[in-house]
């Protein structure tokens, strides 16, 4: 079983399910999004079998809540 930490291959998580944005553009530019259990995976669209960001999901709810109201 693969460890889940940053830096990660998005490959070697086959049971994530990552999701867009609905405010994505046409031309692809952003990032995705998948809970992994008390853990979130951020990764580059336009990259994905590219590494993934993984944190807590109390912090990424505190950055895009901070993100949103700044």
């Amino acid at each position: 079983m693969t460890e889940i930490r940053n830096g990660v291959s998005a490959d070697d998580l086959p049971g994530a399910a990552w999701r867009k944005s609905s405010y994505s553009g046409a031309v692809g530019n952003c990032v995705e999004l998948s809970w992994l259990g008390e853990r979130a995976g951020v990764r580059n669209s336009r990259d994905p079998h590219g590494p993934v960001l993984v944190l807590p999901t109390c912090s990424l709810k505190s950055f895009v809540s901070d993100a949103v109201t700044a």
